[in-house]
């Protein structure tokens, strides 16, 4: 397949902040085979794009915008109790999560409803309510840009993963992601306990052992009801990751604010709520023009139609600054900003 470039192409469309910005150039990428070709044509800055759910556009992009498009799914193992599933990184992560749980296969099932591309996961390595993709992910297929694009393969270990965090970020723009592969279970063990899960699955009226689309479905409750749709009203989900402290800030913070809810995060650290961080500095709800703070969740920063990425991010800037002064926590930010 030959590859089209089309010049000053609106992105708004292909950005869940629905931000009005701009590509200088702009074309997809919908068979592994036209990389090669893709690569030799390439100049300046490229942004290799995948649902666009993790990104904040400050102004038009001066160079050229990639959309990975790359489709397919298909079964690489299966030994009776588990499964090798290997996605494209164009897949729709939502609709793989429940691809997945169709099949009987287990294990993602808490990561249901995250906005995005499979491809994209493992570089954020996402996660909700008590469970990482890492948890899941045996490898992750890439090629490699710094090399002229050859295929590389990256077993788990070599992902470096961590919070929000793997060696795709640690080394960005060196691996363009082309597919992940996913060791599943046939049984569900499902982690229930992290958050409201327990909760909404009585108030579903599940008792006992859940099934892993049960404990989808809850999940998808919550989210629903605490998060809004981009569809609806332009956001990025979660802005903010939930900063991890040393014991003594933690300890010296629960001191002064008993409620604050708090995760061990390793020795010696402490995983801190972001969310109730920025709610109890009284932001939640808070607004300025087009830009604001979602009135059900405050780790969500949201356009409520007209916001530019500036003022995004100065309202970005306006919460951690907050925080920090009430606190002593500095927040991070989790979309790239360009």
């Amino acid at each position: 397949m030959t590859i089209t470039f089309q010049q000053h192409v609106s992105l708004q469309p292909f950005n869940t902040f629905g931000i009005a910005a701009s590509a200088r150039r702009y074309t997809e990428l919908q068979q592994l085979s036209q990389l090669p070709t893709l690569l030799t044509e390439l100049d300046g800055p490229v942004l290799w794009l995948g649902g666009g759910s993790n990104l904040l556009l400050r102004d038009d992009y001066p160079g050229t915008v990639v959309r990975i498009l790359l489709k397919g799914i298909r079964l690489l193992a299966d030994d009776g109790d588990s499964v090798v599933i290997e996605a494209a990184a164009g897949e729709n992560w939502h609709d793989f999560v429940c691809h997945t749980l169709q099949q009987g296969w287990c294990g993602l099932e808490n990561l249901s409803l995250i906005p995005g591309t499979v491809g994209a996961s493992p570089i954020q390595n996402i996660g909700a309510y008590g469970v990482e993709v890492k948890d899941c992910i045996t490898e992750v297929v890439c090629a490699d840009l710094q090399h002229g694009g050859t295929a590389v393969t990256l077993a788990n270990a070599d992902c470096r993963f961590a919070y929000r965090d793997s060696v795709f970020k640690q080394h960005a723009g060196r691996y363009l992601v082309t597919a992940v592969r996913f060791r599943l279970s046939r049984h569900a063990h499902s982690k229930t306990s992290y958050g409201d899960i327990a909760q909404q699955l009585q108030a579903m009226g599940i008792s006992g052992t859940p099934t892993a689309q049960e404990v989808s479905r809850a999940v998808i409750a919550i989210r629903q009801s605490k998060l809004p749709d981009p569809a609806q009203l332009g956001n990025a989900g979660s802005f903010f990751k939930n900063p991890i402290v040393d014991s003594e800030q933690a300890a010296a913070l629960l001191a002064r604010f008993p409620a604050l809810p708090h995760y061990p995060a390793g020795e010696g650290k402490v995983k801190l709520a972001a969310g109730w961080l920025i709610d109890q500095a009284g932001l939640k709800g808070y607004r300025d023009g087009d830009a604001g703070v979602h009135a059900k969740q405050a780790l969500v920063l949201v356009n409520y139609g007209q916001a530019s990425g500036r003022q995004i991010a100065a309202l970005a800037a306006k919460v951690q600054a907050t925080v920090l002064a009430r606190y002593g926590v500095a927040l991070e930010a989790e979309p790239i900003m360009l």
